[in-house]
């Protein structure tokens, strides 16, 4: 059963922001061009990951001592 709290809450908003990043704000700042597309990506990336592994979430049982 898939997460929606994670893959919606998380890696989606990620992905946005990591590319909103790389590809507007990297042309405008001519001397952190490459950092700013570096952690762009990285965010992205992540968010990527965040999102699959919101989909392969599932619930743990309780554990009743």
């Amino acid at each position: 059963m898939a997460s929606k709290q994670i893959t919606i809450g998380i890696g989606i908003p990620m992905i946005v922001v990591g590319a909103l990043l790389a590809v507007f704000l990297a042309p405008m700042q001519l001397g952190l061009q490459d950092t700013i597309e570096f952690i762009g990506s990285l965010i992205g990336i992540l968010g990527v990951v965040i999102f699959i592994a919101g989909l392969f979430a599932r619930k743990t049982p309780k554990i009743i001592s």
